[in-house]
């Protein structure tokens, strides 16, 4: 990889690692599903006017019924999910918990598309999600009176990362990623809105709030996914996959300097587990390797990377 890349695969995961941040904060004004619904709309408005400039929103209608099954799975679902998680969790755990996206995937693979598991593959799912529980475990890891909902709705966006990446690698292989990420986002607006509708605040969210919720539209999810793009065109999928090892360290930081979250011993430990599972089940550890010698369409691995 050239300094530009790497520079730019940092870039991303501090992007994705503060929409963790921007949740946390936005989402006890707006609610999680209008803040969901709202960020959609705002991500979808934006790549569709890029997508109409470079000439390709006639390809929206040809997978309109896998790209809003996608829209659900990507976007929707996982979007209000995690906002829920950060009502009562901290955005670093929470970005630790997106971490174990991959385990889902490989898991899900296995079982779905029959992907054969290498030995390294299956060690890194069981260390993996070995820190999945010792994250979920520490109760007092997540804040006052939350339970265990929080932390159950931020590892089934997980899951729902991980269907989708497996359905897109199914059902929407050649299709340009450009068009399936403003078809899917587009379709998760129409399946939201009605919802948001619904459960807008009482109360108008102030202009700090809104600030929020176009920042997450614009730079943690329509500019994200064209820097991601651009990755992919670049270095491929197998190592712009590695920005989900920079997410939770980008996560607690931001918490931690913007609002003073606590950054706990069980949170480090169960940070460290999760991405050596990950790495060991996505091929990292190799990949780190032969770095060191003498560089979607939709990414088999991805489609739930972006929190």
């Amino acid at each position: 990889m050239t300094t530009l890349d790497r520079t730019e695969l940092l870039l991303l995961g501090a992007i994705w690692g503060a929409s963790f941040l921007f949740m946390r904060v936005a989402a006890p004004e707006f609610g999680p599903i209008a803040l969901s619904g709202i960020r959609i709309a705002i991500a979808a408005s934006f790549l569709l006017a890029v997508l109409a400039w470079r000439g390709g929103a006639g390809a929206l209608l040809d997978k309109a019924l896998p790209l809003a099954a996608l829209g659900a799975m990507n976007s929707a679902l996982p979007f209000s999910l995690f906002a829920f998680a950060t009502l009562s969790i901290t955005a670093g755990a929470t970005a630790v918990l997106n971490a174990s996206t991959p385990l889902f995937a490989g898991v899900i693979a296995y079982f779905w598309l029959r992907d054969r598991l290498s030995p390294a593959a299956i060690v890194g799912l069981v260390v993996g999600f070995g820190g999945v529980v010792t994250l979920v475990w520490d109760r007092v890891s997540f804040g006052n009176g939350s339970g265990i909902w929080a932390p159950l709705a931020g590892l089934a966006a997980s899951l729902s990362y991980g269907l989708a990446a497996n359905f897109a690698k199914q059902r929407l292989a050649g299709v340009p990623p450009l068009v399936s990420a403003t078809g899917s986002l587009l379709a998760a607006t129409l399946l939201l809105m009605p919802l948001t509708v619904i459960y807008w605040p009482p109360v108008m969210p102030g202009l700090s709030s809104w600030l929020f919720v176009v920042v997450l539209g614009i730079a943690c999810t329509a500019f994200a996914y064209i820097l991601y793009f651009r990755l992919l065109a670049r270095i491929g999928p197998a190592k712009t996959v590695t920005v989900t090892y920079l997410i939770p360290l980008f996560g607690m930081l931001w918490g931690l300097v913007f609002l003073g979250e606590r950054i706990t011993a069980s949170m480090l430990i169960a940070c460290g587990v999760i991405l050596l599972g990950t790495a060991l089940a996505t091929g990292g550890t190799a990949w780190l390797s032969r770095s060191r010698a003498p560089r979607p369409a939709v990414a088999p691995a991805r489609a739930g990377t972006e929190p």
